[in-house]
């Protein structure tokens, strides 16, 4: 289920906003993201674990060790990827509209309709789209 979301213009990078959306509330304080994200210190004082993947660095490639660890991190985040996957067939994260609380909208209801399909499901019921 999507818990908290945030919409800002494709200039900004993910990681400027990821402090909003971490949620106090949730027990479990792994934070699972790619390659592209680093722990910084302002998540690490919210008692984030960090279970992000490790990136090779030019002219030094990862050890076996971090390939490992890597594998078994890339096993939790494939079951965040269904939900971007899931987002994509309903048309993706890319919005075309003029304006940004159209585009922040549009965006919010996807997720919304994506939680109710997730619910139905959860509740063991079949999705009938007619």
């Amino acid at each position: 289920m999507i818990r908290k979301i945030h919409v800002s213009d494709a200039g900004q990078g993910d990681q400027r906003h990821l402090p909003i959306v971490l949620d106090p509330m949730n027990t479990n304080r792994d934070l699972y993201a790619d390659r592209g994200y680093t722990m910084t210190e302002q998540i690490a004082e919210q008692g984030v674990r960090d279970c992000i993947q490790r990136r090779a660095q030019k002219e030094q490639p990862l050890t076996v060790r971090q390939k490992q660890r890597n594998k078994r991190l890339a096993k939790q985040r494939a079951r965040v990827e269904h939900v971007f996957g899931a987002m994509e067939q309903m048309g993706g994260k890319f919005v075309r509209c003029i304006g940004f609380k159209r585009a922040d909208f549009a965006i919010k209801m996807k997720a919304s309709v994506y939680n109710m399909q997730r619910l139905v499901c959860l509740k063991g019921g079949v999705l009938d789209p007619f």
